[in-house]
C-alpha cells in the first residue's frame, strides 16, 4: 500500500514532511487535512492522530505522528533515502536529534506564535494578542542567535558543519519560512541581523529545489492576500471577523 502523508501545506511541519518525501523519491498520497477548516479535529482523523494536529502518515497498518518522529521513520524505512539526511553514524544521528530537541522547546516557540499573534490571527477569526507576539520575537531572536553560534559552527554550509542538509535543517529552515507571513518590514528586522541564518535558509531551499518552492506556493499566495486584506485597514486588535474564508478559496 502507498504511504498516506495526511498535511496542510500551511503547517511548518507539514511542508517539511512532504518536501522530504518528493525530495527523496517516495511515492505518497497527500491527504489534505486542513487546519482552518478543523479536520484535523475529526473523528476519523483522530483514529490516526489522537493528539489532533498535522502532520501523520499511515504506512501499511502503521500509523505515526510529530514531524521529527516521521522525518526519521521515513528516512530509515524507505530505501534510497541519501546518509546525509539522517546518517547511519549514532553519533551523527544523536547530534541531529539533539537539534530536532531543541527545535520545539525554542525556535517553534518564538516563530509560530510571533506569527500567529502579530499577523496570521484574524484568519482563524481571533484576535491579535501584540503582549503574545513581543514575548514570543524574544525567544525567536534567541533562538536565531543560537542557531548561528551553535548548530551553524563549522567548515559546510548546513547545521552541525555538515556539508550537505540534514531532516533537522529542513525542518527548522521550514519553521523559519513561517516568517514570510509577517510584514516584510517586522521580517527584515527580526532576520536581518542573521546574515549566516539567511544564507543557510537559502542553501537548503537550492538543496532541495523545485520541491521545496512547490510546496511553498500556498505559503506565498497567503503571505499576498494578507498584505491586501492589511491594506484595506485590518489592522486592529479588534478586527477578527470574515477572514476565515480566505483560507478556504486558496
Amino acid at each position: 500500500m502507498k504511504l498516506k502523508v495526511y498535511a496542510d501545506r500551511m503547517s511548518q511541519p507539514s511542508r517539511a514532511v512532504l518536501i522530504f518525501c518528493k525530495v527523496n523519491g517516495i511515492e505518497f498520497d497527500e491527504i489534505k487535512t486542513e487546519i482552518s477548516k478543523k479536520q484535523q479535529k475529526s473523528p476519523e482523523y483522530k483514529e490516526i492522530n489522537p493528539m489532533g494536529n498535522v502532520p501523520a502518515i499511515v504506512d501499511g497498518k502503521f500509523k505515526l505522528f510529530e514531524s521529527h518522529a516521521i522525518l526519521v521513520y521515513l528516512a530509515c524505512a524507505f530505501p534510497g533515502v541519501a546518509d546525509h539526511w539522517y546518517p547511519a553514524d549514532l553519533f551523527k544521528r544523536a547530534k541531529i536529534d539533539s537539534v530536532l530537541h531543541w527545535h520545539h522547546t525554542t525556535l517553534r516557540r518564538g516563530a509560530a506564535p510571533l506569527v500567529l499573534n502579530s499577523r496570521l490571527a484574524p484568519v482563524f477569526g481571533l484576535p491579535l494578542n501584540l503582549q503574545a507576539a513581543a514575548e514570543a520575537e524574544k525567544v525567536l531572536t534567541r533562538s536565531l542567535a543560537m542557531i548561528e553560534s551553535i548548530w551553524l559552527e563549522g567548515k559546510g554550509r548546513f547545521l552541525l558543519g555538515s556539508f550537505k542538509p540534514s531532516i533537522a535543517d529542513l525542518s527548522l529552515v521550514c519553521e523559519i519560512m513561517q516568517l514570510e507571513l509577517l510584514d516584510e518590514r517586522d521580517r527584515d528586522r527580526i532576520l536581518g541581523p542573521h546574515k549566516k541564518v539567511l544564507q543557510w535558509v537559502e542553501d537548503t531551499k537550492k538543496a532541495t529545489r523545485p520541491h521545496f518552492d512547490e510546496i511553498h506556493e500556498l505559503l506565498f499566495k497567503l503571505k499576498a492576500k494578507l498584505a491586501e486584506m492589511w491594506a484595506d485597514g485590518a489592522k486592529s486588535e479588534t478586527v477578527t471577523g470574515g477572514k476565515r474564508e480566505m483560507l478556504s478559496k486558496m
